[in-house]
């Protein structure tokens, strides 16, 4: 081993697709959680209960959803405690840069700058000065420099997805609903994936149909083996449960993938579901039910804004439809089948719970 590679080890900097793709993204979305998430679940309850003081606490929460990001992912990369606290001034100027795609400019530049941060981690006698200063710096110079691309990059990507499903809401209802419905059930970050892409409107809807499916799929067609304890830890959980079970045989996925072909364009052609509360809401499916919070949100803010008359009985409808209803019944449908054939047999679907 090389000096420099030992000197890497010893500073705990380790260039892995897991470390940087898989737990920081997960991290990512529990800083989105914590602040973002939180903050408008707030805001949303005082402006309905007409409650200022809810609405004044939920307004502090979403105001530092940068930092938030920023510090669940240097904990996520193993920060030093100045990196970890240097961070949170570089999340704020990341969040800020990147305009609408701050997130996913946070999410980068925050990885380039803990990683700078814990190259010069106490290697001098100042390192109360140095360490800081360097992780500040290099936060701020990407930041100022190449958060504005990034966002813009980002901004992008997510309008051709949003413009493409509303231009072919089956055909993109179907993509957005499985590729996401799948990116939740894997140990990455469906939400993150959502909130950096600015994913809302008509592709919000199906992404929200696809997370449903997965989560709700998999409570109820493991519910003989599981019972009531895996139906609500994988429902209003997460689905990421089973990731054991779907290595040792992938066919246990095929009802909840199925039900999230089924479900995307129910939702962008026949309910033409939504998701204008924040992006992130749409990768959460019925995690804490966040995802129709967000939903509810978007309703709310298109009657205060007049794009919305207001909340109908066929947006209830449509809402449960989609977030149980289909996720439920062809899951459960696709599953019989599967152990009749034999493809899914009794405890693959077992969890230690």
């Amino acid at each position: 081993m090389s000096k420099f590679a030992a000197f890497l080890k010893k500073q705990d900097i380790v260039f892995s697709p897991k470390r940087y793709f898989v737990d920081a993204l997960g991290a990512m979305a529990q800083g989105l959680f914590a602040s973002l998430l939180i903050g408008t679940i707030l805001k949303t309850l005082g402006e309905q209960c007409h409650f200022d003081l809810l609405i004044t606490i939920g307004a502090f929460a979403t105001a530092i959803m940068g930092p938030a990001m920023a510090v669940a992912i240097g904990k996520a990369l193993n920060a030093p405690p100045l990196v970890l606290f240097s961070l949170v001034a570089v999340g704020w100027a990341a969040c800020e840069c990147g305009g609408a795609g701050g997130p996913l400019a946070v999410y980068f530049i925050v990885l380039i700058a803990t990683e700078f941060g814990k190259l010069v981690s106490k290697t001098t006698p100042v390192d109360i000065i140095v360490t800081p200063l360097v992780t500040i710096f290099i936060g701020g110079l990407l930041s100022v420099f190449a958060a504005p691309y990034i966002g813009i990059a980002a901004s992008s990507v997510g309008n051709a997805i949003m413009w493409a499903t509303e231009l072919q809401p089956f055909l993109m209802g179907i993509l957005v609903s499985v590729i996401v419905g799948i990116a939740l059930t894997l140990p990455i970050s469906s939400a993150a994936i959502c909130a950096a892409l600015g994913l809302t409107g008509l592709a919000g809807g199906a992404a929200l149909a696809g997370c449903c499916a997965q989560m709700v799929g998999f409570a109820v067609i493991s519910f003989r083996e599981n019972k009531w304890g895996g139906l609500l830890a994988q429902g209003i959980g997460t689905s990421m449960l089973q990731m054991g079970n779907i290595v040792r045989n992938p066919k246990i996925w095929i009802p909840a993938i199925v039900a999230s072909v089924v479900n995307g364009p129910i939702a962008t052609c026949l309910f033409h579901l939504q998701m204008n509360g924040a992006a992130v809401s749409s990768g959460m499916g019925t995690c804490g039910f966040v995802g129709q919070i967000g939903v509810y949100t978007g309703w709310i803010n298109d009657i205060a804004s007049g794009l919305k008359g207001g909340v109908t009985a066929m947006d209830w409808i449509g809402l449960i439809v989609i977030s149980f209803i289909i996720p439920a019944i062809v899951s459960w449908a696709v599953s019989l089948l599967l152990r009749k054939i034999g493809w899914i047999k009794e405890g693959d679907l077992k969890l230690s719970l």
